[in-house]
Protein backbone atom coordinates (compact mmCIF):
# COMPACT_ATOMS: atom_id res chain seq x y z
CA UNK A 1 0.00 0.00 0.00
CA UNK A 2 1.45 3.29 -1.03
CA UNK A 3 1.97 5.81 1.75
CA UNK A 4 1.06 9.32 0.63
CA UNK A 5 2.59 10.92 3.72
CA UNK A 6 4.91 13.79 2.84
CA UNK A 7 6.36 15.19 6.07
CA UNK A 8 8.22 18.48 5.94
CA UNK A 9 11.77 17.63 6.91
CA UNK A 10 12.47 21.26 7.72
CA UNK A 11 9.85 21.25 10.49
CA UNK A 12 10.26 17.57 11.31
CA UNK A 13 13.83 16.68 12.42
CA UNK A 14 15.12 13.79 10.31
CA UNK A 15 18.21 11.84 11.31
CA UNK A 16 19.44 10.15 8.15
CA UNK A 17 22.51 8.41 9.49
CA UNK A 18 21.64 4.78 10.11
CA UNK A 19 25.17 3.51 10.81
CA UNK A 20 25.17 1.42 14.01
CA UNK A 21 27.58 3.63 15.93
CA UNK A 22 26.37 3.89 19.51
CA UNK A 23 29.09 6.30 20.78
CA UNK A 24 28.41 8.73 17.93
CA UNK A 25 24.67 8.70 18.59
CA UNK A 26 25.26 9.22 22.31
CA UNK A 27 27.64 12.09 21.56
CA UNK A 28 25.02 13.73 19.31
CA UNK A 29 22.40 13.47 22.04
CA UNK A 30 24.74 15.02 24.63
CA UNK A 31 25.64 17.82 22.22
CA UNK A 32 21.96 18.66 21.64
CA UNK A 33 21.29 18.62 25.37
CA UNK A 34 24.23 20.93 26.10
CA UNK A 35 22.94 23.35 23.47
CA UNK A 36 19.56 23.35 25.18
CA UNK A 37 21.14 24.10 28.55
CA UNK A 38 23.20 26.93 27.08
CA UNK A 39 20.13 28.35 25.33
CA UNK A 40 18.16 28.36 28.59
CA UNK A 41 20.93 30.22 30.44
CA UNK A 42 21.70 32.85 27.79
CA UNK A 43 18.32 33.36 26.07
CA UNK A 44 17.03 36.98 26.13
CA UNK A 45 13.89 36.49 24.01
CA UNK A 46 10.26 36.64 25.12
CA UNK A 47 8.77 33.62 26.79
CA UNK A 48 6.56 32.82 23.76
CA UNK A 49 9.59 32.74 21.46
CA UNK A 50 11.65 30.82 24.01
CA UNK A 51 8.93 28.19 24.48
CA UNK A 52 8.48 27.70 20.72
CA UNK A 53 12.22 27.29 20.13
CA UNK A 54 12.57 25.01 23.16
CA UNK A 55 9.92 22.65 21.82
CA UNK A 56 11.79 22.33 18.53
CA UNK A 57 14.98 21.57 20.43
CA UNK A 58 13.14 18.96 22.50
CA UNK A 59 12.01 17.24 19.29
CA UNK A 60 15.60 17.20 18.00
CA UNK A 61 16.86 15.81 21.30
CA UNK A 62 14.09 13.21 21.33
CA UNK A 63 14.99 12.12 17.79
CA UNK A 64 18.63 11.73 18.88
CA UNK A 65 17.62 9.60 21.84
CA UNK A 66 15.32 7.44 19.69
CA UNK A 67 18.15 6.80 17.26
CA UNK A 68 20.47 5.93 20.17
CA UNK A 69 17.86 3.50 21.50
CA UNK A 70 17.47 1.78 18.10
CA UNK A 71 21.22 1.50 17.57
CA UNK A 72 21.77 0.10 21.06
CA UNK A 73 19.00 -2.48 20.66
CA UNK A 74 20.39 -3.50 17.27
CA UNK A 75 23.87 -3.99 18.70
CA UNK A 76 22.63 -6.03 21.66
CA UNK A 77 20.66 -8.22 19.29
CA UNK A 78 23.72 -8.74 17.09
CA UNK A 79 25.90 -9.59 20.09
CA UNK A 80 23.72 -12.57 20.89
CA UNK A 81 24.98 -14.16 17.66
CA UNK A 82 21.97 -16.46 17.54
CA UNK A 83 21.78 -18.65 14.42
CA UNK A 84 18.86 -17.99 12.05
CA UNK A 85 15.78 -20.11 12.75
CA UNK A 86 15.01 -23.08 10.56
CA UNK A 87 13.92 -22.04 7.09
CA UNK A 88 15.76 -18.68 7.14
CA UNK A 89 19.20 -17.41 6.20
CA UNK A 90 21.01 -14.15 6.84
CA UNK A 91 20.43 -11.35 4.37
CA UNK A 92 21.48 -7.71 4.48
CA UNK A 93 22.99 -7.07 7.95
CA UNK A 94 22.25 -3.32 7.73
CA UNK A 95 18.91 -2.99 5.94
CA UNK A 96 17.81 0.62 6.46
CA UNK A 97 14.32 1.77 7.26
CA UNK A 98 12.49 5.06 7.76
CA UNK A 99 10.33 5.22 10.87
CA UNK A 100 8.00 8.16 11.50
CA UNK A 101 7.89 8.84 15.23
CA UNK A 102 6.56 11.51 17.57
CA UNK A 103 9.98 13.21 17.36
CA UNK A 104 10.32 13.13 13.58
CA UNK A 105 11.64 10.87 10.86
CA UNK A 106 14.26 8.40 12.06
CA UNK A 107 16.38 6.23 9.79
CA UNK A 108 17.91 3.16 11.35
CA UNK A 109 19.52 -0.10 10.29
CA UNK A 110 18.70 -3.65 11.25
CA UNK A 111 19.45 -7.17 10.05
CA UNK A 112 17.22 -8.93 7.56
CA UNK A 113 16.54 -12.69 7.48
CA UNK A 114 15.42 -14.25 4.19
CA UNK A 115 13.37 -17.39 3.75
CA UNK A 116 15.27 -20.23 2.15
CA UNK A 117 12.13 -21.43 0.37
CA UNK A 118 10.31 -19.42 -2.28
CA UNK A 119 6.90 -17.95 -1.66
CA UNK A 120 7.45 -16.56 1.82
CA UNK A 121 8.41 -13.24 3.37
CA UNK A 122 11.53 -12.58 5.32
CA UNK A 123 11.54 -10.62 8.54
CA UNK A 124 13.67 -8.25 10.61
CA UNK A 125 14.43 -9.56 14.11
CA UNK A 126 14.81 -6.04 15.56
CA UNK A 127 11.39 -4.95 14.29
CA UNK A 128 9.87 -8.14 15.70
CA UNK A 129 11.50 -7.58 19.08
CA UNK A 130 10.32 -3.94 19.21
CA UNK A 131 6.81 -4.70 17.92
CA UNK A 132 7.10 -2.44 14.85
CA UNK A 133 4.64 -3.19 12.05
CA UNK A 134 5.13 -2.54 8.34
CA UNK A 135 3.14 0.70 8.46
CA UNK A 136 6.26 2.87 8.89
CA UNK A 137 4.81 4.67 11.93
CA UNK A 138 5.63 4.27 15.59
CA UNK A 139 2.87 2.81 17.80
CA UNK A 140 2.45 6.17 19.55
CA UNK A 141 1.83 7.98 16.26
CA UNK A 142 -0.71 5.36 15.15
CA UNK A 143 -2.59 5.62 18.43
CA UNK A 144 -2.41 9.43 18.52
CA UNK A 145 -3.73 10.20 15.02
CA UNK A 146 -6.50 7.59 15.21
CA UNK A 147 -7.57 8.91 18.60
CA UNK A 148 -7.72 12.44 17.19
CA UNK A 149 -9.84 11.22 14.29
CA UNK A 150 -12.46 9.85 16.70
CA UNK A 151 -13.00 13.43 17.90
CA UNK A 152 -12.63 15.48 14.72
CA UNK A 153 -12.42 15.17 10.95
CA UNK A 154 -9.45 13.53 9.28
CA UNK A 155 -8.27 16.89 7.93
CA UNK A 156 -8.55 18.54 11.36
CA UNK A 157 -6.69 15.59 12.92
CA UNK A 158 -3.89 16.08 10.45
CA UNK A 159 -3.64 19.81 11.17
CA UNK A 160 -3.61 19.27 14.94
CA UNK A 161 -1.01 16.50 14.70
CA UNK A 162 1.17 18.78 12.58
CA UNK A 163 0.80 21.58 15.14
CA UNK A 164 1.86 19.27 17.99
CA UNK A 165 4.73 17.20 16.57
CA UNK A 166 5.73 19.27 13.52
CA UNK A 167 4.58 16.75 10.91
CA UNK A 168 1.50 14.63 10.21
CA UNK A 169 0.38 11.70 8.05
CA UNK A 170 -1.87 12.45 5.10
CA UNK A 171 -5.63 12.32 5.54
CA UNK A 172 -5.75 9.17 3.39
CA UNK A 173 -3.21 7.49 5.66
CA UNK A 174 -5.15 8.48 8.78
CA UNK A 175 -8.32 6.99 7.31
CA UNK A 176 -6.45 3.79 6.44
CA UNK A 177 -5.18 3.55 10.02
CA UNK A 178 -8.74 4.01 11.30
CA UNK A 179 -10.03 1.27 9.00
CA UNK A 180 -7.24 -1.07 10.08
CA UNK A 181 -7.43 -0.36 13.79
CA UNK A 182 -11.23 -0.45 13.68
CA UNK A 183 -11.03 -4.17 12.91
CA UNK A 184 -9.61 -4.69 16.38
CA UNK A 185 -12.50 -2.91 18.12
CA UNK A 186 -15.05 -5.74 18.14
CA UNK A 187 -12.57 -8.43 19.32
CA UNK A 188 -11.43 -6.06 22.07
CA UNK A 189 -15.00 -5.47 23.24
CA UNK A 190 -15.64 -9.19 23.23
CA UNK A 191 -12.58 -10.00 25.35
CA UNK A 192 -12.63 -6.95 27.63
CA UNK A 193 -12.99 -7.77 31.31
CA UNK A 194 -16.15 -6.83 33.19
CA UNK A 195 -16.01 -3.59 35.22
CA UNK A 196 -15.51 -3.82 38.96
CA UNK A 197 -17.85 -2.62 41.74
CA UNK A 198 -21.01 -2.89 39.65
CA UNK A 199 -24.47 -2.18 41.00
CA UNK A 200 -27.34 -4.61 41.51
CA UNK A 201 -29.72 -3.12 38.91
CA UNK A 202 -28.79 -3.20 35.21
CA UNK A 203 -30.24 -0.54 32.91
CA UNK A 204 -30.09 -0.76 29.11
CA UNK A 205 -31.19 2.23 27.04
CA UNK A 206 -31.50 1.93 23.25
CA UNK A 207 -32.07 4.53 20.56
CA UNK A 208 -31.05 5.23 16.98
CA UNK A 209 -29.90 8.03 14.70
CA UNK A 210 -29.39 8.21 10.94
CA UNK A 211 -26.17 9.94 9.82
CA UNK A 212 -25.96 10.85 6.12
CA UNK A 213 -24.52 8.26 3.73
CA UNK A 214 -23.45 8.56 0.12
CA UNK A 215 -25.87 7.58 -2.62
CA UNK A 216 -24.85 5.43 -5.57
CA UNK A 217 -24.72 8.51 -7.79
CA UNK A 218 -22.40 10.28 -5.34
CA UNK A 219 -20.18 7.18 -5.16
CA UNK A 220 -19.89 7.06 -8.94
CA UNK A 221 -18.72 10.67 -8.93
CA UNK A 222 -16.19 9.96 -6.18
CA UNK A 223 -14.75 6.91 -7.90
CA UNK A 224 -14.52 8.44 -11.36
CA UNK A 225 -11.29 9.63 -12.89
CA UNK A 226 -10.12 13.06 -11.81
CA UNK A 227 -8.11 15.29 -14.11
CA UNK A 228 -5.08 16.92 -12.57
CA UNK A 229 -4.70 20.71 -12.99
CA UNK A 230 -2.53 21.56 -16.00
CA UNK A 231 -2.00 25.26 -15.42
CA UNK A 232 -2.23 27.69 -12.51
CA UNK A 233 -5.19 30.01 -12.29
CA UNK A 234 -4.52 33.58 -13.30
CA UNK A 235 -5.93 36.61 -15.04
CA UNK A 236 -4.74 35.35 -18.40
CA UNK A 237 -6.63 32.08 -17.85
CA UNK A 238 -9.83 33.88 -16.98
CA UNK A 239 -9.55 35.99 -20.12
CA UNK A 240 -8.63 33.02 -22.32
CA UNK A 241 -10.07 32.89 -25.81
CA UNK A 242 -12.84 30.46 -26.75
CA UNK A 243 -11.32 27.04 -27.25
CA UNK A 244 -8.29 27.92 -25.16
CA UNK A 245 -7.24 26.49 -21.82
CA UNK A 246 -10.04 26.85 -19.24
CA UNK A 247 -9.42 28.38 -15.86
CA UNK A 248 -8.86 25.69 -13.19
CA UNK A 249 -9.36 27.62 -9.95
CA UNK A 250 -11.97 26.15 -7.64
CA UNK A 251 -14.60 28.80 -8.40
CA UNK A 252 -14.40 28.74 -12.19
CA UNK A 253 -13.87 24.98 -12.35
CA UNK A 254 -17.12 24.55 -10.44
CA UNK A 255 -18.93 26.87 -12.83
CA UNK A 256 -17.71 24.85 -15.80
CA UNK A 257 -18.79 21.56 -14.22
CA UNK A 258 -22.26 22.89 -13.42
CA UNK A 259 -22.62 24.19 -16.97
CA UNK A 260 -21.59 20.85 -18.40
CA UNK A 261 -23.85 18.91 -16.03
CA UNK A 262 -26.89 21.09 -16.49
CA UNK A 263 -29.40 22.16 -13.87
CA UNK A 264 -30.28 19.73 -11.12
CA UNK A 265 -33.71 18.18 -10.95
CA UNK A 266 -35.89 19.78 -8.32
CA UNK A 267 -36.68 17.42 -5.47
CA UNK A 268 -40.28 16.43 -5.02
CA UNK A 269 -42.10 16.91 -1.75
CA UNK A 270 -40.96 14.25 0.71
CA UNK A 271 -37.70 13.43 -1.11
CA UNK A 272 -34.69 13.30 1.21
CA UNK A 273 -31.17 14.22 0.23
CA UNK A 274 -29.62 12.93 3.47
CA UNK A 275 -29.93 9.22 2.56
CA UNK A 276 -29.54 8.40 6.26
CA UNK A 277 -28.69 4.89 7.49
CA UNK A 278 -29.56 4.00 11.07
CA UNK A 279 -26.95 3.69 13.78
CA UNK A 280 -28.36 1.80 16.77
CA UNK A 281 -26.87 2.99 20.05
CA UNK A 282 -26.97 1.06 23.33
CA UNK A 283 -26.05 2.59 26.67
CA UNK A 284 -25.57 0.14 29.53
CA UNK A 285 -24.96 1.00 33.17
CA UNK A 286 -25.86 -0.18 36.66
CA UNK A 287 -27.51 1.39 39.69
CA UNK A 288 -26.74 0.72 43.35
CA UNK A 289 -29.28 1.15 46.13
CA UNK A 290 -28.00 3.36 48.91
CA UNK A 291 -28.81 3.67 52.57
CA UNK A 292 -31.60 6.11 51.73
CA UNK A 293 -33.36 3.37 49.75
CA UNK A 294 -32.86 5.10 46.41
CA UNK A 295 -30.91 3.86 43.39
CA UNK A 296 -27.75 5.83 42.68
CA UNK A 297 -25.68 5.93 39.51
CA UNK A 298 -25.00 5.53 36.69
CA UNK A 299 -22.09 3.19 37.39
CA UNK A 300 -19.64 1.83 34.78
CA UNK A 301 -21.54 3.29 31.83
CA UNK A 302 -20.64 1.81 28.43
CA UNK A 303 -21.79 2.95 24.99
CA UNK A 304 -21.98 0.78 21.89
CA UNK A 305 -23.07 1.83 18.41
CA UNK A 306 -23.18 0.13 15.04
CA UNK A 307 -24.62 0.33 11.54
CA UNK A 308 -25.16 -3.44 11.84
CA UNK A 309 -28.78 -3.07 12.90
CA UNK A 310 -30.83 -3.83 15.96
CA UNK A 311 -29.90 -7.49 16.05
CA UNK A 312 -26.21 -6.69 16.41
CA UNK A 313 -26.98 -4.16 19.14
CA UNK A 314 -28.94 -6.84 21.01
CA UNK A 315 -26.00 -9.23 20.61
CA UNK A 316 -23.62 -6.74 22.21
CA UNK A 317 -26.10 -6.00 25.02
CA UNK A 318 -26.49 -9.70 25.78
CA UNK A 319 -22.72 -10.25 25.72
CA UNK A 320 -21.99 -7.28 27.98
CA UNK A 321 -24.82 -8.07 30.42
CA UNK A 322 -23.67 -11.67 30.83
CA UNK A 323 -20.13 -10.47 31.38
CA UNK A 324 -21.37 -8.21 34.18
CA UNK A 325 -23.19 -11.04 35.93
CA UNK A 326 -26.70 -10.47 34.49
CA UNK A 327 -27.13 -13.67 32.50
CA UNK A 328 -30.34 -14.80 30.78
CA UNK A 329 -31.53 -16.60 33.93
CA UNK A 330 -30.50 -13.93 36.43
CA UNK A 331 -32.84 -13.05 39.29
CA UNK A 332 -31.44 -9.53 39.53
CA UNK A 333 -33.34 -6.58 38.08
CA UNK A 334 -32.72 -5.75 34.43
CA UNK A 335 -34.52 -2.80 32.87
CA UNK A 336 -34.61 -2.00 29.14
CA UNK A 337 -35.70 1.52 28.13
CA UNK A 338 -36.65 2.16 24.49
CA UNK A 339 -38.44 4.85 22.53
CA UNK A 340 -41.33 2.60 21.56
CA UNK A 341 -39.97 1.22 18.28
CA UNK A 342 -41.30 -2.32 17.99
CA UNK A 343 -38.15 -3.57 16.28
CA UNK A 344 -36.02 -2.64 19.28
CA UNK A 345 -38.25 -4.44 21.76
CA UNK A 346 -38.62 -7.56 19.60
CA UNK A 347 -34.86 -8.05 19.23
CA UNK A 348 -34.04 -7.26 22.85
CA UNK A 349 -36.89 -9.35 24.26
CA UNK A 350 -35.31 -12.50 22.84
CA UNK A 351 -32.06 -11.75 24.65
CA UNK A 352 -33.67 -10.44 27.87
CA UNK A 353 -36.88 -12.43 28.40
CA UNK A 354 -37.13 -11.48 32.10
CA UNK A 355 -36.30 -7.78 31.76
CA UNK A 356 -38.58 -4.86 32.60
CA UNK A 357 -39.32 -3.13 29.29
CA UNK A 358 -40.09 0.56 29.56
CA UNK A 359 -41.17 3.15 27.00
CA UNK A 360 -39.43 6.47 27.45
CA UNK A 361 -42.05 8.65 29.12
CA UNK A 362 -40.77 11.72 27.29
CA UNK A 363 -41.75 10.18 23.94
CA UNK A 364 -45.26 9.51 25.25
CA UNK A 365 -45.66 13.05 26.56
CA UNK A 366 -44.38 14.48 23.28
CA UNK A 367 -47.07 12.61 21.37
CA UNK A 368 -49.70 13.89 23.78
CA UNK A 369 -48.60 17.47 23.09
CA UNK A 370 -48.85 16.81 19.34
CA UNK A 371 -52.36 15.49 19.87
CA UNK A 372 -53.30 18.49 22.03
CA UNK A 373 -52.36 20.85 19.20
CA UNK A 374 -55.04 19.21 17.06
CA UNK A 375 -57.71 20.44 19.48
CA UNK A 376 -56.39 23.68 20.99
CA UNK A 377 -54.39 26.70 19.87
CA UNK A 378 -50.67 26.94 20.56
CA UNK A 379 -49.92 28.55 23.93
CA UNK A 380 -53.53 28.49 25.13
CA UNK A 381 -54.51 27.57 28.67
CA UNK A 382 -56.92 24.97 27.31
CA UNK A 383 -54.02 23.19 25.58
CA UNK A 384 -51.93 23.19 28.73
CA UNK A 385 -54.81 21.96 30.91
CA UNK A 386 -55.73 19.17 28.48
CA UNK A 387 -52.18 17.83 28.13
CA UNK A 388 -51.54 18.04 31.89
CA UNK A 389 -54.67 15.95 32.49
CA UNK A 390 -53.38 13.27 30.10
CA UNK A 391 -49.89 13.43 31.62
CA UNK A 392 -51.24 12.81 35.10
CA UNK A 393 -52.80 9.57 33.90
CA UNK A 394 -49.52 8.52 32.27
CA UNK A 395 -47.33 9.21 35.32
CA UNK A 396 -49.92 7.55 37.58
CA UNK A 397 -49.56 4.33 35.57
CA UNK A 398 -53.11 4.52 34.26
CA UNK A 399 -52.32 4.19 30.57
CA UNK A 400 -55.32 1.88 30.00
CA UNK A 401 -57.66 4.54 31.34
CA UNK A 402 -56.01 7.10 29.07
CA UNK A 403 -56.65 4.87 26.04
CA UNK A 404 -60.34 4.56 27.02
CA UNK A 405 -60.68 8.34 27.32
CA UNK A 406 -59.00 8.92 23.96
CA UNK A 407 -61.27 6.35 22.33
CA UNK A 408 -64.34 8.14 23.74
CA UNK A 409 -62.98 11.43 22.43
CA UNK A 410 -62.44 9.79 19.06
CA UNK A 411 -66.09 8.71 18.94
CA UNK A 412 -67.18 12.28 19.74
CA UNK A 413 -65.29 13.83 16.82
CA UNK A 414 -67.71 14.27 13.89
CA UNK A 415 -66.88 12.63 10.60
CA UNK A 416 -67.25 15.89 8.69
CA UNK A 417 -66.36 19.46 9.44
CA UNK A 418 -63.35 21.77 9.57
CA UNK A 419 -60.33 20.27 11.32
CA UNK A 420 -62.00 16.97 12.14
CA UNK A 421 -59.81 14.96 9.78
CA UNK A 422 -56.65 16.06 11.58
CA UNK A 423 -58.20 15.32 14.98
CA UNK A 424 -59.21 11.80 13.95
CA UNK A 425 -55.77 11.11 12.50
CA UNK A 426 -54.04 12.42 15.61
CA UNK A 427 -56.21 10.34 17.94
CA UNK A 428 -55.76 7.20 15.84
CA UNK A 429 -51.98 7.68 15.82
CA UNK A 430 -51.68 8.19 19.60
CA UNK A 431 -54.09 5.38 20.49
CA UNK A 432 -52.21 3.05 18.12
CA UNK A 433 -48.96 4.00 19.87
CA UNK A 434 -50.11 3.69 23.50
CA UNK A 435 -52.53 0.74 23.41
CA UNK A 436 -50.02 -2.03 22.48
CA UNK A 437 -47.46 -0.59 24.92
CA UNK A 438 -49.59 -0.31 28.04
CA UNK A 439 -47.54 -2.99 29.82
CA UNK A 440 -44.43 -0.85 29.21
CA UNK A 441 -45.95 2.22 30.90
CA UNK A 442 -46.18 1.18 34.56
CA UNK A 443 -44.54 4.45 35.56
CA UNK A 444 -46.11 4.74 39.03
CA UNK A 445 -44.71 1.36 40.11
CA UNK A 446 -41.29 2.05 38.65
CA UNK A 447 -41.13 5.49 40.26
CA UNK A 448 -41.85 3.91 43.64
CA UNK A 449 -38.92 1.54 43.03
CA UNK A 450 -36.80 4.49 41.81
CA UNK A 451 -36.25 2.81 38.45
CA UNK A 452 -35.63 4.64 35.17
CA UNK A 453 -38.59 5.97 33.17
CA UNK A 454 -36.74 8.12 30.58
CA UNK A 455 -33.84 7.46 28.21
CA UNK A 456 -31.78 10.57 28.91
CA UNK A 457 -28.47 8.69 28.91
CA UNK A 458 -28.88 7.28 25.41
CA UNK A 459 -30.32 10.54 24.09
CA UNK A 460 -27.12 12.26 25.19
CA UNK A 461 -25.06 9.46 23.67
CA UNK A 462 -26.86 9.84 20.33
CA UNK A 463 -25.95 13.51 20.29
CA UNK A 464 -22.36 12.95 21.43
CA UNK A 465 -21.38 9.73 19.65
CA UNK A 466 -23.14 10.20 16.32
CA UNK A 467 -24.26 13.81 16.05
CA UNK A 468 -20.96 15.51 16.86
CA UNK A 469 -18.80 13.37 14.56
CA UNK A 470 -20.87 11.59 11.91
CA UNK A 471 -23.80 13.95 11.33
CA UNK A 472 -22.02 17.20 10.53
CA UNK A 473 -22.75 19.49 7.59
CA UNK A 474 -21.51 18.26 4.21
CA UNK A 475 -20.63 14.74 5.38
CA UNK A 476 -21.54 11.71 3.28
CA UNK A 477 -20.33 8.40 4.70
CA UNK A 478 -19.87 4.92 3.34
CA UNK A 479 -21.29 2.61 6.01
CA UNK A 480 -18.32 0.23 6.14
CA UNK A 481 -15.89 3.13 6.59
CA UNK A 482 -18.05 4.93 9.12
CA UNK A 483 -18.48 1.69 11.09
CA UNK A 484 -14.75 1.48 11.89
CA UNK A 485 -14.69 5.09 13.08
CA UNK A 486 -17.88 4.58 15.11
CA UNK A 487 -16.42 1.56 16.89
CA UNK A 488 -13.25 3.46 17.79
CA UNK A 489 -15.24 6.52 18.91
CA UNK A 490 -17.27 4.39 21.33
CA UNK A 491 -14.06 2.98 22.82
CA UNK A 492 -12.64 6.48 23.21
CA UNK A 493 -15.79 7.91 24.81
CA UNK A 494 -16.01 4.91 27.14
CA UNK A 495 -12.58 5.80 28.50
CA UNK A 496 -11.02 2.53 27.25
CA UNK A 497 -8.65 3.94 24.63
CA UNK A 498 -5.35 3.30 26.44
CA UNK A 499 -6.43 -0.24 27.33
CA UNK A 500 -7.50 -0.84 23.73
CA UNK A 501 -4.21 0.41 22.26
CA UNK A 502 -2.17 -1.74 24.67
CA UNK A 503 -4.31 -4.76 23.82
CA UNK A 504 -4.03 -4.25 20.04
CA UNK A 505 -0.27 -3.70 20.27
CA UNK A 506 0.12 -6.97 22.16
CA UNK A 507 -1.87 -8.70 19.43
CA UNK A 508 0.34 -7.20 16.73
CA UNK A 509 3.47 -8.13 18.67
CA UNK A 510 2.34 -11.73 18.99
CA UNK A 511 1.74 -11.91 15.23
CA UNK A 512 5.22 -10.51 14.63
CA UNK A 513 6.70 -13.13 16.96
CA UNK A 514 4.92 -15.73 14.82
CA UNK A 515 6.78 -14.17 11.85
CA UNK A 516 3.65 -12.87 10.17
CA UNK A 517 3.66 -9.78 7.97
CA UNK A 518 1.69 -7.24 10.02
CA UNK A 519 0.21 -4.12 8.42
CA UNK A 520 -2.39 -2.13 10.36
CA UNK A 521 -3.38 0.21 7.54
CA UNK A 522 -6.22 -0.94 5.31
CA UNK A 523 -8.35 0.54 2.55
CA UNK A 524 -11.16 -2.01 2.83
CA UNK A 525 -14.44 -1.00 4.52
CA UNK A 526 -15.41 -2.82 7.68
CA UNK A 527 -18.27 -5.29 7.66
CA UNK A 528 -21.00 -3.98 9.93
CA UNK A 529 -21.63 -7.39 11.53
CA UNK A 530 -17.94 -8.09 12.11
CA UNK A 531 -16.62 -9.66 15.28
CA UNK A 532 -19.37 -9.87 17.91
CA UNK A 533 -21.01 -13.08 16.78
CA UNK A 534 -17.75 -15.00 17.05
Amino acid sequence: MKDKTKPNTRDCPALDSAAPDCPTAESDAREHFEKMLLSCRQNNSSFAEFESNLWKQVLILGASLVRLFLIARHQRLQQRAEPPPAGYRRGNPLATRTLKTAFGIIRYARAHLIRTKKGGNGYHPLDVELGLTRDGFSPWVIGFVTRLSTRMSFAASRRLCHAVVGWAPSTDTIEQLVLGLGREAAPFVRHQAAPENDGEVLVIEVDGKCPPTATEEELRKRRGKRQKPKAPCGYSCQQSKPGGRPCICQRHRGQQQRKKRGSKKRRKKGDKSKNGKEVVLVVMYTLRRGEDGRLHGPLNKKVFGSFGGRKRAATWARLEATKRGFGPETTKTVQVVVDGASGLKNNLEKSFPKAIFTVDVCHVVEKLWDLGHCFHAEGSEELKAQVNEWKELVYAGRAEELVVRLQKLQNQVPLNGPGTKGKRRGLKRVIGYIEPRVSMMQYATWREQDLVIASGQVEGAVRQVVGERLDCSGMRWIRGRAEALLQLRCIELNGDWDEFIDWSQRRCHQKLLDRQAVLIRSDKPLECDFGLAA
